[in-house]
């Protein structure tokens, strides 16, 4: 189980086999990068030819396109109306992000995905058209800040600004007890959805037991995940 990879790539539709990532910047290589080693086809494109250059030496894209994303003619002869999914990675640039937005969406794009600078930025790209709009540097921060306060949590997926899925350290206070003696239901109210296996290496696809019984004993120090408010996943010991 892992669920870093659900913060961005939940809003990508799971049916799909291709995406277009417009902006190759940091962030938007990084989205080629991910979906190109989860086996997705992708074309990367850019109005920076080395940038497009590069892409293509470092084989994270299928077909990589010098364009300009403002002109609407350039998207339609690059093939972009045929994309199921397209995602914006341009965010510092933000004219040149609304009006590609706009390009994409008016070409016929049922799902556009765009990187915001800032919250004025995002509410631009809603009102042309983007049906998700992510703020990366955003949610590292959060990240950040919760990784320094609350080291025993490992990685966090939020499924609304209230509640979260964490995979977290088994505190100390819990070994050697069994999930019916925890209670995190009543004590936290969460609910713990699975428990690292004894001895499970971290590139272990299956290191999980999910649903375990009531009567296992939870380990210090192994992992857990868990689901439920926020706040109750605060009160966790450390």
């Amino acid at each position: 189980m892992n669920i870093s990879s659900l913060k961005f790539f939940k809003n990508l539709r799971a049916t799909n086999r291709q995406f277009a990532v417009i902006g190759l910047g940091r962030f938007g290589r990084a989205v080629c990068l991910t979906l190109h080693g989860m086996g997705y086809e992708v074309m990367g494109i850019d109005s920076n030819e080395s940038r497009v250059a590069q892409v293509l030496t470092d084989q994270i894209a299928a077909h990589a396109v010098q364009l300009d994303s403002t002109q609407p003619s350039a998207l339609v002869e690059a093939g972009i109306p045929d994309f199921d999914t397209v995602i914006i990675a341009i965010g510092n640039y933000v004219q040149e992000s609304i009006i590609t937005t706009l390009n994409v969406k008016e070409a016929g794009v049922p799902n556009v995905v765009a990187k915001a600078s800032s919250e004025i930025h995002g509410k631009l790209l809603v009102r042309v058209g983007a049906d998700h709009v992510v703020f990366p540097e955003h949610e590292m921060g959060c990240e950040l800040a919760r990784s320094l306060t609350r080291p025993g949590i490992l990685d966090r997926f939020e499924l609304d600004p209230d509640h979260s899925i964490v995979e977290v350290m088994v505190p100390q206070g819990f070994d050697g007890k069994t999930i019916m003696e925890v209670d995190l239901r009543n004590h936290y109210g969460l609910t713990l959805m699975a428990i690292s296996k004894e001895n499970a290496k971290e590139d272990d696809h299956d290191k999980f037991i999910i649903n375990p019984s009531p009567i296992t004993r939870l380990k210090g120090g192994s992992l857990m995940v868990v689901i439920g408010d926020n706040k109750g996943i605060d009160k966790l010991p450390v």
